[in-house]
């Protein structure tokens, strides 16, 4: 959680700033569109590296490597000057991308190695509550220290270095499988492993995941990424050009939409695992879950026809914890029906498609802002509101019995 939370704030700083930082620059939607891209392009270049990288070092040495690279380009920011800013943005961002596309696997892959099934969804929404804390604390430090004509806008950037040493200390200290962890009785070894099988140690090649159907399943359920993306690095600019909010006024707004979706996030989680401990099946639990998720985002299709700016952030806040709901149950997926030794594998695939559908739609969004105007926001509400009950239809074609995975990728039956 508190490396998520690190992880956030890093990536959402650009957004709170972007007003700010395109009047400074001189950018066009066009040039913060391919900043964003940038890093979308590492992020899903290194959601496949880094996923199969993490199963193979390990969940404590990988999740090292990671925090380590993107603490680094995120402080890289701070060096770009205006001459070549565009560039110099766009370098940075893809180390950051490149970087954080770490911490989801290594998150998940924590998660499936110290939770039984029926606790993930729970504590994966905890931890997935993080970015929406990450998210709130990046508009009131970016308003407490920047000027409204962006002096010292290169500090937050810095900040994050700091908060990403005291972290290392912790994990290396702290960090220890539960077999292996001095302080787990066998009362509690034996609880975490009760819906588990016994995994041999041999390691699976990446390739090996990318036939299966439920491989796919998770990664088309991960293009709402996109969306999450739209509300982190648009939504700033969307409030300011149309209700006029400015570096100084977004921090309200955003703690709006972010304490919404970490309520969303941890609720989303427990609620599958509820039902799971009602009796329901695994499969019966994350996806009617999946369902209320899907009907509480859509009305944030109407956000962009609104002309009453509370009542648009009170919509996107909506649509963000919804999202949230259904990001801490998708994790989950991949986790129910893979064994632990592929997870972070597969959690990377769906991480990288969810980075190319975040690419599409920023390429989009961006042309269309500049050559249609303000419009384009309409397409992308629109947009964002109803794609999730169409991909939980596929995903439950391709997933259809979310039949469980030995380490060998074979069906278990049960």
């Amino acid at each position: 959680m508190f490396a998520t939370t690190i992880n956030y704030f890093d990536r959402s700083i650009i957004g709170v700033m972007a007003p700010t930082l395109e009047k400074m620059f001189g950018w066009t939607n066009k040039d913060y569109a391919n900043i964003m891209i940038s890093f979308k392009v590492a992020y899903a270049f290194g959601m496949l590296s880094m996923g199969g990288l993490i199963d193979r070092l390990g969940t404590k040495k990988g999740y090292i490597l990671s925090i380590g690279l993107w603490s680094f380009f995120g402080m890289l920011h701070a060096a770009v000057r205006p001459g070549w800013s565009v560039i110099g943005f766009a370098a940075a961002r893809f180390g950051l991308g490149f970087g954080e596309s770490g911490n989801f696997p290594a998150a998940i892959k924590t998660t499936a190695e110290w939770f039984p099934k029926k606790d993930r969804a729970f504590a994966t929404g905890l931890f997935n509550a993080a970015t929406s804390i990450g998210a709130i604390a990046a508009p009131f430090v970016v308003g407490w220290i920047v000027h409204e004509d962006g002096k010292n806008w290169q500090i937050p950037f810095l900040i994050t270095g700091v908060l990403s040493a005291l972290w290392v200390f912790l994990w290396v200290r702290m960090y220890k499988k539960p077999e292996v962890h001095p302080h787990v009785t066998k009362e509690e070894l034996a609880y975490i492993q009760s819906d588990s099988s016994a995994e041999n140690e041999e390691k699976l090649p990446w390739k090996a995941v990318l036939n299966k159907r439920q491989t796919w399943a998770f990664a088309l359920a991960k293009t709402t990424d996109a969306v999450w993306w739209f509300y982190l690095f648009w939504g700033a600019k969307f409030l300011a050009v149309t209700f006029g909010v400015n570096i100084h006024d977004i921090a309200l707004p955003f703690f709006v939409i972010y304490i919404m979706a970490d309520g969303g996030s941890i609720l989303g989680g427990y609620l599958s695992g509820a039902f799971i401990k009602k009796g329901w099946s695994i499969n019966k639990a994350r996806k009617i879950t999946l369902l209320i998720c899907a009907l509480i985002i859509l009305p944030v299709a109407i956000v962009a026809v609104t002309d009453n700016k509370w009542l648009a952030i009170f919509l996107i806040g909506l649509g963000a914890a919804g999202h949230q709901a259904w990001s801490a149950n998708i994790f989950t997926l991949a986790s129910d029906v893979f064994p632990k030794k592929a997870t972070a594998s597969v959690v990377g695939i769906g991480g990288m498609i969810g980075a190319v559908a975040g690419i599409i739609a920023d390429f989009a969004l961006g042309s269309v802002l500049d050559q249609a105007g303000n419009t384009g926001y309409f397409w992308a509400f629109l947009i964002a509101g109803s794609c999730y009950l169409v991909i939980l239809g596929l995903v439950h074609l391709l997933m259809p019995k979310m039949t469980p995975l030995d380490e060998n990728l074979k069906p278990i039956e049960v």
